[in-house]
């Protein structure tokens, strides 16, 4: 049995197979090695899916705060623009702090379920309250509370039992409770001024480095908000990381480009591949925390469109949950993850070691993710006419098959003007995504211009689109207090300045135009077809976006075309234009 072990270790590290395959080999046994033994980074470029926790004192108060609800995050409950919780009533919570029900092979087994490789907890957020069994301060989850149990050792052994990755959150520049610390107290106990320096030597750099040295091998260091962070205090920290945990990421969220890859915006799902190592962090509702309110649930569809769509843009999604005060997951939450897992079950092809789309973008139906000369068509619409229809492969196909589980049908495609069109089913064999697997005589070569879907039209953004006497920005925004949206939309607008995209179409007639946008007051669009029929149609703007009906287009016959619009009147400084929509007329 040793020289077996032995030998799958190597493997492991040369990186020769893949893991599924090693799995159905070897069962729980390579499992276990799988993570220790990972090359620096691997659970995160070919996993591609992970497990957040947001977790701590927060979590009891679940947003609620002398019978006064507050919307938004829940472990930014502290802040002024929240609750503004003084500093030793929020220490005082700590002393009926017991979450009998945290179950950290539960939690585990929940991470395995849902398809994740490996589980990022919160070891220390804003409000400095360790959630393990710290030396360099007391206020941590053992030695302040009843409960006097560490979860994170708990955590990290059944991570290792199951051969998931492990890894913690560490507000490295904020801390609201300890002295010196941004945004914490000014003096200490007994009064005198404290500095940075102060928190920074003696809580932050010592534990991190408990963190590094006392929980087994780690797979990624998560720093958040580094704020006016100095450049030495950020190295000093990579520095422990590096000599005790040299296989370990650490997050793009550290400063001053110090990280190993780079975190987009909180809840930010791109819409255009990103190169590199990047990941997107988001949440199974609208709270990081516990917040008694927040039913809004992700589904198992939801969940797993924008995890596709993140693996489809060439990256990693880590999706948050976030136990209640008693350390229990809200049980929806995990029913939602439970089903998308056993979606990936299926199909783990889709998701795990897989390529970006080389179109660089979603389809109306769905999302493209590759694997050498395959590509993996995850269809979310399924359609009606029972052809779906694929614009810009170059590259020749060999076969097409519907998957089904285990099984696999072959379907007939045929090509027609540049366009792939695969006769399929009236019904879709799945009830989340259903997926169709093209085998291709080569590597994917495509042209990566917006066909419009003749079945259901398509939806361009705006951030695809050249412009000139405009600019194309990012909005971002919060619709509560920390739960961010964000959009890339053209605004800005001189006189005569317009976008432009390029469009290909299959289907040549008339075409349904509708624009997304806000602005103030009423607003007068130009939409043409360069070269051909302009139409202009005047409608109100409203403070969020909203989709507007703008009229007909014609394309007189097939080919590619530039559709140009103009905001033309009104307050057009004020106009920001987030999408065109093109639907044939049926």
């Amino acid at each position: 049995m040793k020289t077996v072990l032995m030998g799958l270790v190597g493997l492991l590290l040369a990186g020769r197979m893949q893991a599924e395959q090693m799995d159905e080999m070897w069962g729980e046994t390579t499992v276990k090695l799988r993570a220790e033994n990972a090359e620096r980074g691997e659970l995160f470029d070919e996993g591609n899916y992970a497990m957040f926790i947001h977790w701590g004192l927060y979590s009891q108060i679940a947003n609620r705060v002398d019978g006064k609800t507050y919307y938004g995050i829940g472990e930014w409950i502290m802040d002024p623009k929240m609750a503004g919780i003084p500093v030793e009533e929020y220490k005082q919570l700590a002393e009926t702090f017991n979450p009998t029900e945290f179950d950290a092979e539960a939690i585990v087994q929940l991470a395995k379920d849902a398809g994740m490789k490996y589980i990022v907890i919160t070891a220390k957020h804003h409000d400095g309250f360790a959630m393990y069994d710290s030396k360099a301060c007391d206020f941590n989850i053992v030695d302040s509370t009843p409960w006097k149990t560490d979860p994170v050792q708990e955590l990290s052994a059944a991570c290792r039992e199951a051969g998931l990755g492990f890894g913690f959150y560490y507000s490295h520049s904020q801390d609201w409770t300890f002295p010196g610390g941004r945004k914490g107290p000014e003096v200490d106990a007994n009064g005198n001024p404290a500095t940075f320096d102060d928190y920074f030597y003696k809580k932050c750099l010592p534990q991190v480095t408990e963190l590094c040295t006392e929980y087994g091998p780690i797979e990624l260091i998560w720093f958040d908000t580094p704020g006016g962070m100095k450049k030495e205090y950020v190295q000093q920290l990579v520095d422990i990381v590096r000599t005790y945990q040299p296989k370990a990421l650490i997050s793009g969220r550290a400063g001053h480009n110090l990280g190993d890859y780079q975190t987009l915006g909180d809840m930010e799902v791109p819409h255009k591949n990103v190169k590199g190592m990047w990941e997107s962090v988001d949440t199974t509702n609208d709270s990081w925390a516990y917040a008694w309110y927040d039913e809004n649930w992700k589904t198992p569809r939801k969940i797993l469109h924008r995890l596709i769509a993140c693996v489809g843009r060439g990256g990693t999604y880590m999706l948050n949950i976030g136990p209640d005060g008693k350390g229990a997951v809200p049980e929806r939450a995990a029913r939602s993850l439970r089903e998308a897992g056993e979606w990936i079950q299926r199909y783990p092809e889709v998701v795990y070691g897989t390529d970006p789309s080389p179109w660089e973008h979603a389809m109306p139906w769905g999302d493209v993710t590759v694997k050498g000369n395959r590509l993996f068509l995850s269809v979310f619409e399924w359609p009606e006419s029972g052809q779906l229809f694929l614009p810009g492969l170059k590259t020749g196909i060999e076969s097409a098959h519907l998957l089904k589980g285990d099984e696999a049908e072959s379907i007939e495609y045929r090509v027609s003007r540049g366009w792939n069109i695969f006769e399929l089913p009236s019904r879709a064999p799945e009830k989340l995504v259903s997926v169709i697997e093209v085998e291709l005589s080569g590597a994917p070569e495509v042209d990566s211009t917006f066909g419009i879907d003749p079945n259901e039209g398509t939806e361009i953004l705006a951030e695809f689109a050249e412009v000139e006497g405009a600019k194309i920005i990012k909005d971002r925004w919060m619709e509560k207090f920390g739960e961010w949206v964000c959009a890339y939309p053209a605004t800005k607008w001189t006189p005569g300045g317009k976008a432009i995209w390029e469009i290909d179409v299959l289907v040549p007639g008339d075409y349904d135009v509708a624009l997304t946008y806000t602005g103030e007051g009423r607003l007068v669009w130009g939409v043409g077809v360069v070269g051909g029929e302009h139409i202009q149609n005047q409608q109100n703007a409203s403070h969020n976006y909203q989709e507007f009906p703008m009229g007909w287009l014609n394309f007189p016959c097939p080919g590619k075309y530039k559709v140009a619009v103009s905001c033309l009147e009104g307050n057009i400084e004020s106009a920001k234009l987030k999408s065109i929509r093109l639907s044939p007329v049926q």
